[in-house]
């Protein structure tokens, strides 16, 4: 079932709310969500099924009745409370159905500011969807107990690879700063069809927009604000392995240059044409075969040269 419409979860960023002095636990490595009651509410069944629709009045009737709803001070919401306007409610993300992966995300590096992860295929950084105890941002608060656990950067669901995260939230913004002024160079590696007589361009720009369906970047005329070092590393008969460096970082970027190159990476689900939509059933045998491979950076709170490589290999 897709938990939809949900506030934002703490301490993710983006919270539109001020921030209040507000310790509560995380739950079987989630932390929890907190949104605002607005003038005109009723009682708090009544608010959190119309304020988020896409979980069912039943399912938080249930929620509430487990004591997975809570007020600032911990203490469980009840169904049947009125609502003051300008209240904050805590809750627990949980999906009933949660499909399982058969992958585990691998911790590659760790101190007191930063955790680097390998992250399979398939799995999202975040809980999204029809995923949350599967996300690699639960898997890993659950595994090392820190609650300010958060990404600095996202790869797609579909990519496997590096991800970096960090542990402090007053470290965030140092981090941040890497990725924001291009002082962090990231290296994937993808499997595609050969070029044969084709000359790569050592650099690929091209404008990128939000396309059709929501899930999908297209490229349109006008200025370039994507670009791309492209080098091919080996041939295997039909097939080859590219080294991609990501000059910028737009939204399946890497994917839609490859594949107006004409060389669309290999288990491209969407590109050059939709063959399974994100709610679709996963085909585990059929990968995307792009792989966030290393990254290199000086850590902004140690002074030192930080490079990491994934553990993990693509099929060529």
């Amino acid at each position: 079932m897709r938990e939809a419409g949900h506030a934002v979860p703490l301490p993710m960023r983006g919270i539109q709310l001020p921030m209040r002095s507000v310790q509560l636990p995380m739950r079987n490595g989630v932390s929890p969500s907190v949104v605002s009651v607005p003038q005109g509410a009723a009682n708090l069944l009544d608010f959190l099924a119309q304020r988020m629709p896409g979980i069912s009045r039943s399912e938080w009737a249930e929620r509430l009745a487990q004591g997975l709803v809570l007020h600032e001070d911990g203490q469980t919401a009840l169904p049947h409370q009125s609502c003051q306007p300008g209240q904050r409610l805590y809750y627990y993300r949980h999906l009933a159905d949660e499909p399982a992966l058969p992958f585990q995300a691998h911790i590659l590096f760790e101190d007191a500011h930063l955790l680097v992860a390998d992250k399979p295929h398939f799995m999202p950084v975040t809980p999204s969807g029809r995923y949350v105890q599967q996300s690699l941002l639960v898997q890993l608060k659950r595994l090392t107990g820190c609650a300010d656990l958060v990404p600095l950067h996202r790869i797609d669901r579909e990519t496997a690879g590096l991800v970096l995260l960090g542990k402090r939230l007053q470290d965030r913004d140092a981090y941040h700063a890497l990725f924001r002024d291009k002082d962090i160079h990231k290296t994937y590696h993808a499997v595609a069809a050969a070029p044969r007589d084709m000359a790569l361009p050592a650099v690929y720009a091209s404008r990128l927009v939000p396309g059709e369906p929501f899930f999908r970047t297209k490229e349109v005329a006008g200025p370039a604000n994507s670009e791309t070092r492209i080098r091919l590393l080996k041939t295997q008969g039909e097939r080859a392995l590219y080294q991609l460096e990501p000059v910028t970082g737009k939204r399946h970027q890497l994917r839609v240059h490859m594949n107006a190159l004409g060389l669309p990476i290999e288990g491209d689900a969407f590109y050059p044409e939709v063959l399974r939509g994100p709610d679709a059933p996963e085909d585990f045998s059929q990968p995307l075969q792009l792989l966030a491979q290393s990254i290199a950076f000086t850590d902004p709170h140690t002074g030192q040269a930080r490079v990491f490589e994934s553990q993990l290999q693509l099929a060529l």
